[in-house]
């Protein structure tokens, strides 16, 4: 990637326009033609212009996923924290939370390249403070930041440390302990995440027989949210031929979980994260408003807090919770991704980690599968009946999705008869898109995306295929539009 020129001073607000490389729910992300050495490198010296009000530092981790721009967006990365006199520690290709896990236990920054679920065009920045993610008041900081010119890439990354990789599957050992998985016989579904190899190691070290499949070496987009048709007919036929007990994967960086029960079919990431929540017992929970409302149903929440869609959002919602002392807070997305706000009573070893995670619900609810005796369906069959489904429209303008929202805004029954649903409105939330309860107790939501141009569309309902019927009828009726 060529770097695009800028004389003098600047503001990253000012790379931002002219890029396109922008912000969005978590990190800022754009086209990989884009992402030019030097923008990368002004995104970078914005977030440690930023911090440096703050913390002291001497190091900063990066980490990349398996796309084919990753290593060159580092490089960027790299040589301008060189620049700013600082050390890198390159910990190589693992997932997301192993890295905010190792960028907070040493109190350094951290820098994660990817583009989690979005298609291999693109590619995106996450970036970490030494307590955690950054927050919305972080990023505007960063915009507002002056930037000296970038001297350009002149050194290749150092050589990868795996410190963090190591750091974080240890930290799953000591939460189960040896055997914790023995008689379990699982599949890894390995595509192109990041974590397709750490996966698998963990859970041998943790007891259980492994296959794995469909290893990628073109990166594939998996979005847990949206499970592809395909993928779902591999989960049931993958079920089938190997007799297993769960299929196991991630998104693209390794902090959303794709995760199948017994009989092959994908489980929604916020019912995973429920279980999750359940097994932890988590007394305190933030969540997004898109997340199905079997949630407050469980009656197993003191008190569930409905936020934005993002994960800076639950954060702060989880930050909110703990300052009126609650004991044991976490939070989770609809996307599957698990994050631990505070210390959990019963587990005195797991530290918290506010940000994503995968790989914590995966060994959570497989250890509690085999404590119970029970299978995955059962332990999901035991919940309050409630069925979501979302999908996305790709390639929709956030601009045109912003128009149809704040024109139904002011009439939620014209969204539905829009959308050609014979329903009726009973309640309508505004917090992220909009979302329309109608009598019926179905629920529709719509939703731009953060980070690509793409609308989304969420629903909920008393079964399965009519929360699936919604989603379509939704997305067919916004298509003609």
């Amino acid at each position: 990637m060529a770097a695009t020129k800028m004389q003098g001073t600047h503001v990253l607000q000012a790379v931002m326009q002219q890029s396109g490389v922008a912000f969005g729910t978590s990190g800022a992300r754009g086209l990989v033609t884009a992402m030019t050495d030097e923008v990368c490198a002004a995104y970078t010296q914005a977030f440690i212009q930023t911090l440096k009000q703050s913390f002291n530092f001497k190091q900063v981790a990066i980490a990349i996923d398996l796309r084919p721009s990753s290593p060159q967006i580092a490089t960027a990365c790299a040589n301008m924290l060189e620049q700013l006199g600082l050390e890198v520690i390159f910990c190589g290709a693992i997932p997301t939370p192993a890295l905010a896990l190792f960028a907070q236990s040493s109190q350094i920054p951290g820098i994660m390249v990817t583009g989690s679920h979005i298609p291999f065009d693109r590619n995106g920045l996450k970036f970490y403070r030494p307590d955690g993610e950054i927050s919305k008041a972080d990023e505007s900081a960063m915009l507002a930041s002056e930037l000296q010119p970038f001297a350009g890439v002149s050194s290749a990354l150092p050589a990868e440390n795996p410190v963090a990789r190591n750091a974080y599957m240890q930290r799953y050992k000591d939460l189960l302990g040896e055997g914790a998985l023995a008689g379990q016989k699982l599949a890894v579904y390995q595509h192109s995440s990041v974590g397709r190899d750490l996966m698998p190691q963990l859970l041998r070290e943790l007891g259980a027989e492994v296959i794995c499949l469909a290893r990628s070496d073109t990166f594939v987009p998996i979005d847990t949210e949206a499970v592809s048709a395909e993928d779902m007919q591999k989960g049931l036929d993958w079920a089938s031929e190997y007799d297993i007990d769960a299929i196991i994967s991630t998104d693209g960086d390794g902090d959303r979980p794709l995760m199948s029960d017994e009989k092959g079919q994908w489980l929604r990431g916020d019912i995973v994260g429920l279980l999750t929540a359940r097994a932890l017992n988590i007394t305190h929970l933030a969540v997004p408003v898109s997340c199905n409302t079997a949630i407050e149903a469980s009656g197993a929440f003191k008190q569930v807090s409905r936020t934005r869609i993002g994960s800076p959002y639950v954060i702060a919602g989880m930050e909110t919770l703990q300052k009126t002392g609650a004991s044991s807070v976490a939070g989770f997305e609809a996307n599957g991704g698990f994050l631990l706000g505070s210390t959990v009573p019963a587990y005195p070893t797991l530290a918290p980690l506010p940000t994503r995670d995968a790989v914590l619900p995966v060994v959570c609810l497989l250890a509690q599968s085999k404590r119970q005796n029970q299978p995955l369906s059962a332990l999901v069959a035991a919940l309050p009946q409630r069925y979501t489904a979302s999908d996305r429209l790709q390639n929709f303008a956030t601009e045109k999705s912003k128009a149809l929202l704040e024109n139904w805004s002011s009439s939620a029954q014209q969204m539905l008869q829009a959308l050609n649903l014979d329903e009726t409105v009973s309640g309508v939330d505004t917090t992220d898109g909009l979302r329309v309860t109608c009598q019926s107790g179905n629920i529709v939501h719509l939703r731009p995306s953060g980070n690509a141009p793409e609308l989304r569309c969420y629903a909920e309902s008393d079964s399965v295929i009519a929360a699936q019927a919604l989603v379509k009828q939704a997305l067919q009726q916004l298509a003609s539009l």
